[in-house]
């Protein structure tokens, strides 16, 4: 079921977004080579209790505050204190923020130091694809349509892969809500896009082929082929004349 929230609904979302902005443009800067995830991921913990939420990934049993997904890792990497991050690297931060109930989820890949041409290119592109599928989110239009834009940039325009297993999906008051948000077009539900609607997009593009595959650790998400990764992702609210970005982040430095 399709939760369409009222206005005080997006305004605690909004709420907890606006922290979880706040939250990456603290965090990011201090993302160097030699850390661990798990130095990372203690960071996020660091600042969401000083604001008084709660990591929100805690809900779904995840054992960390932020999935830390490196390089061939697409989505829901562990945060570990024997993973470290070298220069070079595609670090993707995959967090939510639970701030008095109201749920905020948002990726940002960082480009940690001398990233070669090609792996920025990925990033480039994903975060265009990222940009079409948010163009797209307006009422009246389907969530098909988000689709197709992720699709026509990711793949059209690029040729990477688009992972096609695992989505968006709505957001606000409970981690994971109906409907999904596909990154391609294979069918099924396709509800039209409401006024009250808040989504998680989120594209996941891989430099080689879209296929992926799950980790023995039954939660981190890798390319088939082992080729490197993007992600990135923001919340949005839907209204009857615009879509809000809720977690835009302006601010970040150039090689987030």
């Amino acid at each position: 079921m399709i939760r369409l929230k009222n206005e005080k609904e997006i305004d605690g979302i909004r709420k907890s977004c606006h922290a979880l902005a706040d939250l990456f443009r603290e965090v990011i800067p201090k993302v160097e080579p030699g850390m661990s995830t798990k130095d990372i991921d203690d960071l996020v913990v660091k600042f969401i209790k000083k604001i008084g939420g709660k990591p929100a990934w805690y809900q779904e049993d995840f054992p960390g505050a932020a999935c830390i997904s490196v390089n061939n890792e697409v989505i829901h990497g562990i945060p570990s204190k024997h993973r470290i991050v070298h220069d070079g690297d595609l670090v993707s931060l995959d967090i939510g923020i639970d701030l008095d109930g109201y749920i905020s989820d948002s990726t940002h890949t960082v480009m940690l130091g001398n990233v070669k041409p090609a792996y920025k290119k990925l990033v480039q592109a994903t975060r265009e694809s990222l940009v079409a599928g948010i163009e797209a989110c307006k009422a009246g239009n389907r969530i098909k349509d988000i689709a197709n834009a992720v699709n026509d940039v990711a793949f059209g325009k690029y040729g990477y892969g688009v992972v096609y297993e695992y989505c968006g999906h709505g957001v606000g008051l409970d981690v994971h809500e109906d409907p999904s948000v596909p990154n391609v077009w294979t069918g099924g539900a396709n509800p039209r896009i409401q006024a009250g609607m808040v989504l998680a997009i989120e594209p996941m593009i891989n430099l080689g082929t879209a296929d992926v595959v799950t980790a023995e650790d039954g939660w981190t998400v890798l390319t088939a082929d082992n080729s490197w990764s993007c992600h990135e992702e923001h919340t949005v609210a839907v209204f009857k004349d615009h879509t809000e970005i809720l977690t835009d982040c302006p601010g970040l430095p150039d090689w987030a």
